[in-house]
């Protein structure tokens, strides 16, 4: 027997919540033909898709849907009348951080279940009083954390299940690429311009530092304190009007974590570098008995045996190819994206099947670490989380 549930993707317009809550889950989803229970029901979803950009929904709505799931889905730019609309069983926000919370206390006063982008909200204390929200009014409820299930991601998780790494002693992550300013009109900017900007919930450090706290306390545990370095490198940028305009948040953060179990993770997060490594994202986790890098889909690994013996001499070319000493690991031999696993999950637990730690509780220790950073950088020290949290 077939269930559906009906929902509102808010943001529906914007680069993540079309191409990949959208296209890349929810009309994934009802391509595959919903999602199976374990009660042997099949869970059907029915997208409505909202935003303020009516010409875009349109052409999301009755040319991009039925090219993929061959026939059109509703779109409304009333945001208001949709939450409130009977139908509708789940409220999903992809769109700008700060309107977030209204779209989160507007949900949950209709007793729907909200599933949102993350941060969760820029201030601690607003996120916070979200989480209580929903739980008082019992409500379900998550945040995206979409880089649990990177297929990379998936494989480091189990070299360090196997025991593949001994004692773990250090992790080094880098992120980032180069987002042009917009100056040059052939050299478009590839990001939204309220991320550069601070007074509208811009910043590489409440961006990134969210994922960066459910990523590393997934692998590692628990994020004792951090030391964090901030930049605005690109001091103008051009916006969507063809305006030029000040960036007043950091594009750059350069942190280091202090784990609870004493493992040092090193940092560098910049949407003003150039790529010159195997992905957008790398993570190297070194270890007594070997290493990994694992990026967004791939994960090479680097055993005590396999380990080359460098020696120190500027005098001459380096002897050793340092790369051939790694090895690729097989890709896992069904690759999901990453969005669609967490809404298969998310969709099974509203439909009562299943329990979903990624709440927005757990939303809102990201948003701890994001102002733990932010207050690192602004006094010059380390700042423990929980410190805020209490």
């Amino acid at each position: 027997m077939d269930r559906t549930l009906t929902v509102a993707l808010h943001g529906a317009t914007g680069r993540m919540g079309g191409n990949q809550h959208l296209i890349r889950s929810l009309l994934a989803i009802i391509q595959q033909g919903g999602v199976p229970l374990a009660s042997g029901d099949t869970l059907q979803v029915e997208p409505i898709l909202v935003a303020r950009e009516e010409e875009k929904l349109r052409q999301l709505a009755l040319e991009v849907a039925p090219q993929q799931i061959g026939r059109a889905v509703e779109f409304s730019t009333d945001l208001e009348a949709v939450i409130a609309d009977n139908r509708v069983d789940i409220v999903f926000d992809a769109a700008s951080t700060q309107v977030r919370p209204r779209v989160i206390r507007a949900a949950v006063e209709h007793g729907k279940a909200i599933y949102c982008e993350k941060p969760v909200a820029v201030e601690l204390a607003e996120a916070i009083q979200l989480a209580e929200l929903c739980e008082t009014a019992g409500v379900k409820n998550g945040v995206v954390q979409d880089k649990l299930w990177l297929p990379g991601i998936c494989q480091l998780r189990k070299l360090r299940d196997e025991g593949f790494f001994g004692e773990i002693l250090g992790v080094r992550g880098d992120f980032g690429y180069w987002v042009f300013s917009g100056h040059d009109p052939q050299r478009p900017a590839q990001r939204p311009s309220w991320n550069y900007r601070a007074e509208d919930g811009g910043g590489m450090i409440i961006d990134m530092f969210c994922h960066w706290q459910y990523l590393l306390n997934d692998l590692l545990g628990p994020i004792a304190a951090v030391l964090t370095h901030a930049k605005v490198d690109v001091p103008q940028r051009i916006d969507e009007a063809g305006n030029a305009y000040q960036c007043t948040a950091d594009d750059a953060a350069y942190a280091i974590f202090e784990m609870e179990s004493g493992v040092t993770c090193q940092f560098n997060s910049s949407w003003s570098t150039r790529v010159r490594r195997d992905d957008l994202l790398t993570i190297q986790m070194d270890g007594t008995q070997g290493s990994a890098v694992a990026g967004l889909r791939d994960c090479w690994v680097q055993d005590l045996a396999s380990t080359p013996t460098p020696v120190w001499n500027p005098d001459v070319p380096q002897p050793i190819n340092f790369c051939e000493a790694w090895r690729k690991l097989p890709a896992p031999p069904v690759e999901e994206n990453a969005f669609k696993t967490q809404w298969e999950l998310f969709l099974k637990h509203v439909a009562g099947e299943g329990d979903f730690p990624w709440s927005i509780r757990a939303g809102a220790a990201g948003v701890a670490l994001a102002q733990a950073g932010l207050l690192s950088a602004q006094e010059r020290r380390w700042v423990s989380p929980s410190e805020l949290l209490t």
